[in-house]
């Protein structure tokens, strides 16, 4: 071979071994983003101190703080209606009108004839009274006359005698009167209960200002005497009333606060407890609880359904952690927390438990890196990848 022909040979040969090298090369270097990293993905939160309470919701019902009910308790004609329910009235409206002439009538006579026996019984007891103080002065004056000789014994037995006939006749008599002044009376106060918030023309009166919730008058039809002509709530403050149980009952306090929601009028607030009864209803067996409604919430009518969240043991500067975080194996429970990259399995004691937190009472600390998301894939000492919740 010519030293022309070994020279590009040799040549050859070198760029092969290049070209080798090269591949070689390529085949051990990797993309280092298309590692896939160690460890188990989880997400953390840094552990911090705060307030828990348990969350009792009861239901209950809204109610006006003055209410009128307006009750008619004998039959009568509605002959004209001049408000339905929903409508806003004043005191003194005339809500409608019924057909009351002869109760009216009855009611005024009652009323004479109770006025007169009030009168009669007055003017007899007047009468009877200067008799006895006639007598009674006669009776005093013979026993000053017999002290001096001047009058007998029999005189005064005589006297006494008138004396006593007189209280006892008046007695009697006004006994009379007073019985008689009573029916008189009993019968006024009949008529006056069924003619409540009505005047003398059959007029329904309204007693106070605020929303007609309830109108069971109907023009040209009998009204009934078991059911409310109408019910008016007041213009004023509302309130709500729920019964809770007798394990509920030494946890509230007057004052404390809890949250109301009244889906039907779309509102969501805070309500105050303004009395907690202390005796059961025969019943049911629960205590009636009574909460203020603040003065800027609108909208609510009584008999309206409230759902109340009562807030009871209460823990304040303590550890509070979702309640997901928690895992249970059998009477254990614990969570997971990263240490240097490392998960950490952490047996914890639990406390409160409300709106998806629970409180631990025992095995975390403030500052601790705690697994919120991923903790159900871990063992303890597992590595672990925190990532954030785009990951």
């Amino acid at each position: 071979m010519s030293k022309n022909k070994q020279w590009l040979a040799a040549a050859l040969a070198a760029v092969m071994v290049l070209g080798l090298t090269a591949c070689g090369s390529g085949e051990e270097q990797e993309d280092p983003e298309s590692e896939p990293a160690a460890g188990t993905a989880v997400q953390i939160q840094s552990v911090t101190l705060d307030s828990i309470a348990t969350e009792n919701t009861v239901s209950g019902q809204v109610a006006a703080e003055d209410t009128s009910t307006i009750f008619i308790s004998m039959a009568a004609k509605c002959t004209a209606v001049n408000y339905e329910a929903g409508d806003i009235v004043n005191a003194g409206d005339v809500i409608c009108t019924l057909d009351l002439g002869s109760t009216i009538a009855s009611y005024n006579a009652a009323n004479i004839n109770y006025q007169s026996s009030a009168q009669s019984y007055q003017d007899q007891a007047a009468v009877f009274q200067s008799q006895i103080d006639l007598y009674q002065k006669n009776v005093n004056d013979l026993k000053a006359l017999f002290e001096i000789g001047a009058a007998s014994q029999t005189e005064i037995d005589q006297a006494e005698l008138q004396l006593q006939s007189a209280i006892a006749t008046r007695n009697s008599t006004l006994a009379q009167l007073e019985a008689g002044m009573e029916s008189a009376k009993s019968s006024v106060e009949q008529l006056s209960t069924a003619l409540e918030n009505v005047d003398g023309a059959g007029n329904v009166i309204a007693p106070i200002s605020g929303t007609l919730v309830t109108m069971n008058a109907v023009e040209n039809s009998f009204i009934s005497t078991t059911m409310p002509v109408a019910v008016i709530d007041g213009a004023d403050q509302m309130k709500v009333t729920v019964s809770v149980a007798e394990t509920l009952v030494p946890k509230l306090t007057i004052g404390d606060s809890a949250d109301i929601s009244v889906s039907a009028a779309g509102q969501a607030f805070t309500g105050t407890i303004r009395a907690v009864e202390r005796s059961a209803n025969q019943q049911t067996k629960l205590y009636t609880v009574t909460l203020g409604v603040p003065a800027d919430v609108s909208g609510l009518l009584s008999g309206m359904s409230a759902e109340v969240t009562f807030h009871t043991d209460r823990s304040d500067n303590t550890v509070v952690v979702p309640s997901e975080c928690v895992l249970s194996s059998g009477d254990t429970q614990y969570v997971y927390i990263v240490t240097d990259d490392t998960a950490k399995k952490v047996e914890v004691t639990t406390g409160l438990t409300s709106s998806g937190v629970t409180e631990i009472t025992s095995g975390l600390q403030e500052g601790d890196q705690l697994v919120v998301v991923g903790q159900a894939y871990l063992e303890d000492g597992a590595p672990v990848r925190i990532v954030d919740g785009e990951d």
